[in-house]
């Protein structure tokens, strides 16, 4: 399954048992409603299931987009599943660590 929006492309697999949202684009306050509903979906077809959101083809990751993927682990966690953050670019791993997103929500270095 593909889904597009302004600047903001995802796209819905299964590896190794995980659920994975591959996000490419710009996370920002014009994309946020459309990554909401994207991730809601994934959640919502795989109860309770580990979600995993691929950010390394991410290019702007704003605010707003950091309270949608912190709104959207509460509801993995809400629907007897979770939800990992997977990055491996420095600076935006600093910027998930500078804003303790990363106490609420795993961030890994791979989807493995």
């Amino acid at each position: 399954i593909a889904w597009a929006g302004m600047q903001l492309h995802t796209r819905l697999d299964e590896v190794g048992g995980s659920i994975v949202v591959t996000v490419d684009g710009h996370v920002d306050l014009a994309a946020v409603g459309r990554l909401h509903d994207d991730l809601s979906r994934a959640i919502r077809q795989h109860p309770g299931a580990m979600v995993l959101v691929d950010l390394d083809a991410v290019g702007v990751l704003d605010d707003a987009g950091l309270g949608i993927l912190l709104s959207a682990a509460a509801f993995a966690r809400g629907h007897g599943g979770d939800l990992a953050v997977v990055c491996t670019r420095p600076t935006l791993r600093e910027r998930l660590t500078a804003t303790r997103f990363d106490r609420a929500v795993d961030v890994r270095h791979s989807i493995a």
